[in-house]
């Protein structure tokens, strides 16, 4: 969920001295999200123009707030309604081509978005008459059906870019030449008019189940991170992680990681999040003497595990819901123990290699008090706490997400520095729905490659082609779907990605009798680390940019540290007790703490150093020591202790080894 404005709230520690901290300006932020992220490229407009946007965008958060709180439209009407919000703010934000004199919206913009606004309110307009018309439709739904297609492509091209653009129309041509296509792919081949209703016209394509998420409750929890951003609940996670590890070796590596987890829960987008934390965290980290590329790679990596970091997760995670009919609360429990692996995993490789290179600390008087942020605006923390609690007794994440806006507001008010003028509120609806726009096009992007795999079936054919690849075993499946899932990432958003492996490689996994939940989780988790992995890394290279560094090697620095998310969702597929599936409550405690002391000894592993400098097969034990703690069993627990504690022992003899000049097996 894309929060990419307002980088300028992220500016600096509120009680650190401004000369002693380097600060990335909003401009090279914005130079560098052009470069990584399309939704960066939105006209800058004023005047007339201005007021026009700021009106629609002001409206589409007022349609969803009144929609969720005095009842949803019929599915088709809701969605319908949603689209065109995102095409009529598509076609005035976004020019066809970044040129001179793109910011000014001409005459036949306007009407472009007239007839765009039409195309999306096609289906409201003509609501009843399609309904019964049982499949019989005039020509008049095909063109329109087409011209729909047509929008979607070229809104997601301007807003999501061209990879997404060129999967969905290699799915569209598949529907359309499937006789043509080999082995298993081939199918019969579908009209034009037969492809264009499915996808428009049902809720099987372009206004299927991704867009009916995006346009209830993934909407409403962009709408509570604009309000966030309003209230300052993003600058207080950075005083919190500030007060709390700032002053520690290595403190504002560790700094970086304990608010891109904060912030997780309540953002969902890897490139946002790197880019707002790091404008500060990164100069901060290279002034204490990390290493550029090092000091891009943690704030990427620690940014992109924001999607996974319950209780507000990635839009994936809400589409998942939806996917397996299971309530939204479950699939944040379930991600919890791997998320809190995941970021453990990355604070302690920080702790390790600031050990490393003897890295000190920002001086405690440049940070600020913990107990002073807390006084001062603790309060802010009550709009979160409010949707645990509603998700937690079992409200809708619809209704959780309306409560936890209601709450901001009414928490927000309890201070003069935090309360919200209705100006502001109004600000915080735009920006939501300004937000808002990506996500909308890329579930209805991704929405036309649902709808040619439920056309032709290719789903069932992809699952048992893909199991016949790995001969039947289930490790070799796993691994093939880890590389598409990575693959796709190179060129579809997170959410895209996830609703095309989850449609393509879950359900191959599902044969294989793995448990729907762990399947899906485990597509989830790869689709979202395509965001640091080498060569299309858009997180770590837009780290790249503000630490100005090597954008290869910052990816690769970055896929080592986030090594817990290449390993976690392997453990969890073969023992499914870490998403709390058949898990007792000792059984969970035993898990998190075996599990963090193998998540210590991977990041040990990983950085060469534990109480001292590691050689090569000191790392490789410490890996092994490492896989035993993680994977859920007592028996696995016990070996992987036993291996850690042989590996601590020479550790503590080859330390005072090298104090004594003695060899540590000898003594």
């Amino acid at each position: 969920m894309k929060e990419n404005d307002n980088h300028q709230t992220k500016s600096g520690i509120s009680s650190a001295r401004p000369e002693t901290i380097e600060v990335v300006s909003k401009e090279e932020i914005d130079a560098i999200l052009k470069k990584v992220d399309k939704e960066a490229t939105a006209r800058k407009l004023s005047g007339f123009s201005r007021w026009i946007v700021y009106v629609i965008g002001v409206g589409w958060s007022v349609f969803q707030v009144y929609t969720a709180a005095f009842g949803l439209l019929p599915a088709q009407l809701q969605r319908s309604v949603h689209l065109a919000f995102a095409f009529v703010l598509t076609y005035l934000l976004f020019p066809f081509r970044l040129s001179a004199g793109s910011d000014r919206i001409r005459w036949h913009h306007y009407l472009l978005t007239a007839f765009a606004a039409y195309v999306g309110l096609y289906m409201a307009f003509n609501y009843t008459r399609i309904m019964e018309a049982g499949g019989d439709y005039s020509s008049m739904d095909y063109l329109f059906a087409g011209f729909g297609i047509l929008f979607t492509l070229e809104a997601a091209r301007r807003v999501v870019g061209l990879p997404i653009v060129c999967i969905s129309s290699f799915f569209l041509i598949y529907a359309y030449f499937g006789a043509y296509f080999p082995g298993f792919m081939a199918h019969r081949g579908y009209s034009l008019q037969r492809i264009a209703s499915h996808m428009y016209l049902t809720t099987e394509g372009i206004l299927g189940i991704p867009l009916g998420v995006a346009a209830t409750f993934i909407y409403l929890f962009i709408l509570f991170g604009s309000f966030r951003e309003k209230t300052g609940l993003g600058q207080l996670f950075i005083d919190i992680s500030n007060a709390i590890a700032g002053w520690a070796s290595g403190g504002p590596a560790k700094m970086a990681v304990i608010t891109s987890a904060l912030e997780g829960t309540v953002s969902g987008s890897s490139v946002a999040n790197t880019v707002e934390s790091g404008s500060l965290t990164i100069p901060m980290m290279k002034r204490l003497g990390y290493r550029p590329e090092f000091a891009a790679a943690v704030e990427a990596s620690a940014s992109t595990g924001g999607q996974i970091m319950p209780p507000i997760m990635g839009a994936a995670a809400f589409i998942m819901a939806e996917f397996l009919n299971i309530p939204y609360f479950d699939i944040a429990k379930a991600a919890a123990i791997p998320a809190c692996l995941y970021f453990f995993g990355v604070f302690m490789e920080v702790h390790f290699e600031a050990k490393r290179c003897k890295l000190r600390g920002v001086s405690r008087d440049e940070l600020p008090r913990f107990s002073t942020v807390v006084r001062e605006r603790g309060h802010l923390f009550f709009p979160l706490f409010a949707i645990i609690a509603f998700l937690g007794i079992g409200y809708t994440p619809l209704y959780a997400a309306l409560m936890g806006l209601v709450v901001c507001i009414l928490a927000g008010a309890l201070r003069r520095s935090t309360r919200m003028s209705p100006r502001e509120i109004a600000d915080a609806f735009e920006l939501g729905a300004r937000n808002a726009i990506g996500v909308a096009l890329a579930c209805a992007s991704a929405g036309i490659i649902i709808g040619v795999i439920t056309l032709t079936g290719l789903g069932l054919k992809m699952a048992n082609g893909l199991v016949e690849l790995a001969g039947g075993y289930l490790l070799p499946t796993l691994f093939f779907t880890m590389i598409t899932s990575l693959i796709l990432g190179m060129g579809a958003p997170t959410t895209a990605n996830y609703i095309i492996t989850s449609t393509i490689a879950a359900p191959a996994l599902i044969l294989l009798k793995v448990h729907p939940l762990a399947a899906h989780m485990f597509v989830f988790y790869f689709g979202i680390v395509a965001d640091i992995t080498p060569p299309v890394a858009l997180a770590a290279y837009a780290g790249s940019g503000i630490a100005k560094s090597n954008p290869m090697k910052t990816g690769l620095i970055a896929t080592k540290l986030a090594i817990g998310a290449f390993i976690v969702p392997y453990i969890f597929v073969y023992n499914p007790s870490m998403l709390w599936i058949g898990a007792t409550a000792v059984g969970i405690i035993q898990t998190l703490i075996t599990s963090c002391a193998g998540m210590t000894a991977i990041g040990a592993s990983m950085i060469g150093f534990f109480l001292t400098r590691m050689n090569w097969f000191e790392r490789g034990f410490y890996f092994i020591a490492g896989l035993m703690l993680i994977d859920p069993g007592t028996a696995t627990d016990i070996v992987g202790l036993g291996i850690l504690a042989l590996g601590t022992l020479y550790q503590l003899r080859k330390r005072k080894a090298a104090k004594t000049g003695l060899n540590p097996l000898l003594f």
